[in-house]
């Protein structure tokens, strides 16, 4: 992973939206959040059987470039072609996010999101398990990366997307990504080791949420994709 800190997003789009979402979020939302201090690159992963969820990854250099002055003012001053988007992003979970332990590749064809929390009494010890998996897990056939995140919500006044969207954004607690070359691998352990009753055991609460993604694009902060589109005409890369 790119950096000391990411931003880790989850929504649903409906599917007759669903073209135009991916053609604003490739060619204009990336554009600009790579462009920002900071953002290193973006990952977009849709829901591995063919439903309506998406998980977004922003990696980044760290954690402050999520409350520079340059980023609070774009989250305040969206696009139009961005306010007629964003009402649609359904069950927002939105993790501002240090990370924690990552090892291997960030990016491979197919994806396991784990967003859980640790029981009280069980922190520690929750956390050195996931820390211990992020070493163990890139070294298994199928499986090229793996990540452990840690939510921190900046203390910012509510953003002009944010009140677009109309509802407050939920947060994960935790983040455990892996992510491989082989989905049955990810599947296996979703299955068994990374499993809500396995991660129960080690220590976490009883909400964990875990989800399969493939991936649909990734992008550096040197590369944005350039477009015209028929209303806002060419679209900036950096």
């Amino acid at each position: 992973m790119l950096g000391a800190a990411a931003l880790a997003m989850w929504w649903d789009i409906s599917p007759e939206l669903r073209p135009e979402f991916e053609h604003w979020h490739s060619h204009e939302h990336f554009a600009e959040r790579l462009a920002l201090p900071g953002f290193l690159r973006g990952s977009r992963w849709a829901d591995a059987a063919g439903g309506e969820g998406f998980f977004i990854l922003y990696e980044l250099s760290a954690y402050e470039a999520l409350v520079s002055p340059e980023y609070l003012a774009r989250l305040n001053a969206p696009s139009d072609w961005s306010r007629r988007m964003m009402p649609h992003h359904r069950n927002m979970v939105r993790s501002p996010c240090r990370v924690l332990a990552t090892r291997g590749g960030a990016v491979a064809g197919h994806a396991l999101t784990v967003r859980l929390s640790p029981r009280a009494d069980a922190q520690p010890a929750l956390r050195q398990h996931l820390i211990d998996s992020v070493g163990r897990l890139p070294l298994t056939p199928g499986i090229t990366g793996a990540q452990l995140l840690c939510t921190e919500v900046p203390q910012i006044a509510a953003t002009t997307e944010q009140k677009i969207r109309g509802l407050a954004d939920r947060a994960a607690d935790w983040v455990l990504l892996v992510q491989g070359y082989e989905a049955q691998a990810l599947d296996g352990l979703a299955g068994a080791a990374l499993s809500p009753s396995a991660l129960q055991a080690a220590g976490a609460r009883e909400d964990v949420t875990s989800g399969r993604y493939s991936l649909r694009l990734s992008m550096v902060a040197s590369e944005p994709l350039r477009v015209r589109d028929k209303e806002t005409g060419w679209l900036p890369g950096r």
